[in-house]
């Protein structure tokens, strides 16, 4: 099979190479191999692909952390069949083939196309689960979104719209501004041309926001911790802006506040079964149409570089999906 291969970890453009190489032995008998027909593209691929995730695949090594294909092997104890259609998150998904373990797939429902499956679970997982889940967030709520334009803060805005809650977002550029619009936020913040304390006590009559949801880190979360409602939640997602913040403990106190990390991959090995029945909830969402992707481009497998290129250059916004011919 072809796929893309990386030997060395090193900067993506030098790292990568496309080649022929083994097609993907069975892991264990709760396993399958499938046919990739698409693959979505993360910010963490290019981490992997550096060496500079927190988990580092031996060398050599397939990226790509999720993919949606037609099982093709299955081993003795899998619970699919041959020719069923699974959507899988891994290691190894930026191929013509993937070895998938069961514990970390589900069955793509009928309704559920193929890029919207490479694009659903990783993000929608991370935002389901964080806001509904940990947060506890209830109608009525006011959730800010940091980041709405990206991948994951397209699902949040979503997210936070489906369970009752009025929507704030931050983005700049006329472009990510709409996007987050279109994608359901009540208001957004021009982070670079506005202050987001200011407006979002301007918007919440002072309160502040009840659940701040946090991929930037950085200012964005220096800054939510001066527009925290009381009692409110901030969950840290992850670091884009590359500054890892810090927050003194007087400041959780005075403000009653509770700051809570949510990292989505702990969960698929400490509680398989609570991400597998969010994922039910989120396929149920989607065939309502409450949930669809919002996917910035449909590129073939071949073009990997260029569509990090596009994560690197903010060129991009919701998600970018790779497909096999």
């Amino acid at each position: 099979m072809k796929a893309w291969r990386v030997h060395e970890f090193a900067p993506y453009r030098e790292a990568l190479i496309w080649e022929e190489c083994p097609d993907p032995e069975l892991p264990s008998p709760d396993s399958s191999v499938i046919e990739v027909h698409a693959a979505g593209v993360n910010f963490p691929d290019i981490l992997f692909i550096q060496g500079e995730y927190q988990i580092k695949p031996p060398l050599p090594f397939v990226p790509g952390i999720e993919a949606v294909g037609t099982v093709v092997e299955v081993g003795a104890e899998s619970k699919y069949k041959i020719g069923d259609r699974i959507a899988t998150t891994g290691i190894g998904a930026f191929a013509e083939k993937m070895a998938a373990q069961d514990a970390m797939t589900f069955l793509v429902p009928t309704g559920m196309n193929n890029v919207d499956a490479a694009a659903i679970r990783i993000i929608y997982e991370t935002s389901y689960m964080a806001i509904k889940y940990k947060a506890q967030m209830q109608p009525g709520e006011v959730l800010l979104v940091h980041g709405g334009a990206g991948g994951v803060g397209t699902s949040a805005i979503q997210v936070g719209k489906a369970l009752g809650g009025m929507v704030i977002a931050t983005a700049t550029g006329d472009r990510d501004i709409q996007v987050c619009l279109d994608t359901g936020a009540d208001h957004v913040i021009d982070w670079q041309n506005e202050d987001i304390v200011t407006r979002v006590k301007e918007l919440t009559d002072g309160r502040g926001a009840d659940v701040i949801y946090d991929p930037v880190g950085g200012d964005a979360f220096d800054a939510s911790t001066h527009c925290i409602n009381f009692e409110g939640r901030l969950i840290v997602i992850g670091f884009a802006s590359g500054r890892i913040p810090e927050i003194k403990g007087h400041m959780i106190l005075n403000k009653n506040m509770s700051v809570m990390g949510f990292f989505w991959t702990n969960y698929l090995f400490k509680r398989p079964d609570l991400v597998d029945d969010y994922q039910d909830e989120i396929n149920r969402l989607y065939l309502e149409g409450k949930f669809p992707p919002v996917v910035s481009a449909v590129m073939p497998m071949s073009d990997l570089p260029a569509s990090l290129d596009m994560i690197m250059n903010r060129d991009a916004y919701g998600k970018i999906v790779l497909v096999n011919d």
